[in-house]
């Protein structure tokens, strides 16, 4: 452990150095990066120099306990020694979470996709539920999410739902919830007051820029057509709206929350290179089967990960196999709790491995 942090100080100097010349400074995407690189790095250093000192003061302490023949100073050090002692395991824990390697998208910004399942109308109905629990999050913590595109449920709710988040690390933050997410309930369109299960789709992948994946543009074909949500006077009378179809696979992507065509164009563009991402990642995870896989990491959309139960105002997270009896506050977006105990074990998987 001491070797690889002593390779992040070192790294930690030379981003120092890089940050500060010209080329650096000139180039904002560079300059970014290193920027982001030494405010992560400084953290691990500036625990380690605290863990340094923890060790001499203790070799201090061993050595009065070992020559000093007062006994008066001797006791103090032996005092300052069992104060030392779990302050050092504490450190070398948290320099060890420090050290497990980070998802490299988790800074990106997220693109977070919600579908209607199985259950007709009522998975709507909860695709909609889940989308408000999600803005409500978004709203506490500090994230924004912008609506680009959706399909409205025949008795409420929606078939789906695509939007962006940004803000701090929002990818690393809510890329525990992809999966299917299960609802058991009395469904607002059942009469005769049996509970039902229905269940929705959720997909939060990293924004990939055209850096990360690149796409050629003789495979896209572009189709405009008439905006159907807000958007003022342009509704309905612009075509401003853009479908973008990626002919290779199939992919078909629309935005339309924006008044402008180029704007929107943009937009689904990003949302299309992070599918063909989605997918690229798919194929190198089955690729390296072999390996054991992350418990979020692969992001299979298959997977039932939560259920919702309304009878008995239980949410049950089947990965770590946690349960809250608190249901409306979780569906008022309080699901900070779900997502810090998954980002535990699974750092935990990692440590493991």
């Amino acid at each position: 452990m001491i070797e690889k942090l002593e390779e992040i100080k070192h790294r930690f100097e030379e981003v120092g150095q890089l940050i500060v010349q010209p080329d650096a400074m000139a180039d904002m995407k560079k300059y970014s990066q290193l920027s982001k690189e030494y405010k992560d790095l400084e953290k691990v250093v500036g625990k380690y120099e605290e863990y340094k000192e923890v060790l001499s003061n203790i070799d201090n302490a061993k050595e009065v306990i070992k020559t000093e023949k007062d006994e008066e100073f001797r006791d103090m050090a032996k005092m300052e020694l069992d104060e030392l002692q779990p302050k050092k395991e504490d450190l070398e824990e948290e320099l060890k979470q420090m050290l497990i390697p980070k998802d490299p998208n988790d800074h990106k910004e997220a693109i977070l996709e919600i579908r209607a399942g199985t259950g007709g109308d009522e998975a709507a109905i909860f695709a909609g539920d889940l989308f408000r629990m999600y803005q409500r999050f978004c709203e506490k913590n500090g994230l924004k999410l912008n609506v680009l595109d959706l399909t409205e449920g025949t008795s409420g709710g929606y078939k789906e739902i695509v939007s962006t988040v940004t803000g701090d690390e929002p990818y690393g933050t809510l890329k525990f919830e992809s999966g299917v997410h299960r609802v058991q309930r009395v469904p607002q369109t059942e009469t005769q007051g049996r509970v039902h299960t229905s269940a929705a789709t959720v997909a939060v992948l990293p924004e990939m820029d055209e850096v990360d994946v690149e796409i050629d543009m003789n495979d896209v074909r572009k189709d405009t057509f008439c905006s159907s949500g807000p958007g003022g006077q342009s509704v309905n009378t612009t075509y401003s709206a853009v479908r973008l179809t990626h002919e290779p696979t199939g992919l078909v992507v629309s935005c339309q929350d924006q008044k402008s065509q180029i704007k929107n164009f943009e937009k689904a563009l990003k949302v299309l290179r992070s599918r063909i991402y989605e997918i690229e990642l798919a194929k190198h995870n089955a690729e390296v089967g072999a390996q054991r896989k992350s418990m979020v990491g692969s992001g299979d959309r298959s997977d039932k990960i939560r259920t919702y139960n309304y009878p008995q105002s239980r949410v049950t997270d089947h990965r770590i196999n946690y349960s809250q009896h608190n249901l409306p506050d979780v569906m008022d977006g309080e699901i900070g709790e779900f997502i810090e105990k998954l980002r535990i074990a699974e750092n935990a998987q990692k440590m493991e491995d």
